[in-house]
């Protein structure tokens, strides 16, 4: 008998507020290792929220019948936190200075920084590491290349290699398709189809349908901070359901495990 997959967020009944404004006001979510995910919602939705909820930058309200577990903890330690999960996001590309080595960017993430600080020494085998990750990601030639002349994709993929330095459990990558032209996306959308059948589990979380991998099977659609659909990809990746999730008319079209949306009619 197989032993049921456990929950790395729980979410039960949260509250959370950014600054004056309430994202959250009665979330619950459960997310699963080895079930790969997409959170899929318009702007504004409370999609960036949800990841800062995951990673510890934001806190919910403490409230009676309300709770936040991370890996079926509600004290997490941060640092044992990062060698879990791994991120890349919107904040962490808009963090790194122009002048910070590639390698330096990858290296940053044994240490939770952005850059490497002269009190940070790396260890042969955290060298070998970065040496190993961007070559796997097609970065090798890149290693002292300055971070601000870096293309966009050439970045995406340097901030991915960052997220892998710990072999996490859980890759968590908000709108990591942002920005990419066709080349440096469909690229990125390879590499990750690889570590989806690696046995990494993967949450994406964007409001691009084209950037829904074919080894995502479960689909939780976001919008003004509730959710309002949670299923098979299959049967929420639909005309309705996201007509109505973005509030205009959609055709969704179909190829190769992919899809596209087209304005309908």
């Amino acid at each position: 008998m197989s032993t049921p997959p456990s929950a790395y967020l729980e979410l039960e009944a949260v509250e959370a507020w950014l600054g004056p404004r309430r994202v959250f006001e009665d979330l619950s979510l459960r997310l699963y290792g080895g079930e790969h995910t997409v959170v899929l919602g318009p702007n504004g939705s409370g999609k960036s929220s949800l990841v800062k909820l995951l990673s510890r930058e934001l806190y919910p309200v403490v409230k009676p019948g309300s709770c936040l577990r991370i890996f079926g903890s509600e004290t997490v330690n941060l640092w044992q936190l990062r060698g879990r999960i791994g991120l890349v996001s919107q904040d962490l590309h808009a963090a790194y200075v122009g002048r910070v080595p590639a390698d330096d960017v990858v290296l940053s993430g044994f240490f939770g920084s952005v850059g490497i600080g002269r009190s940070q020494v790396a260890t042969e085998a955290q060298r070998r590491r970065v040496a190993d990750l961007m070559q796997q990601l097609g970065l090798a030639y890149l290693a002292e290349r300055p971070y601000g002349q870096l293309s966009e994709g050439q970045r995406r993929r340097l901030l991915l290699a960052r997220a892998l330095v710990h072999g996490p459990e859980v890759l968590v990558l908000d709108e990591p398709t942002n920005g990419l032209d066709l080349k440096a996306k469909h690229q990125l959308l390879a590499i990750l189809r690889e570590l989806a059948r690696g046995g990494t589990t993967l949450l994406l979380v964007t409001h691009q349908i084209e950037a829904v991998l074919p080894e995502i099977r479960r689909c939780v659609l976001l919008r003004e901070g509730k959710v309002v659909g949670d299923g098979p990809t299959d049967a929420l990746l639909q005309d309705a359901p996201l007509s109505a999730l973005f509030d205009t008319p959609l055709r969704v079209c179909e190829a190769n495990g992919y899809r596209q949306v087209l304005p309908a009619g």
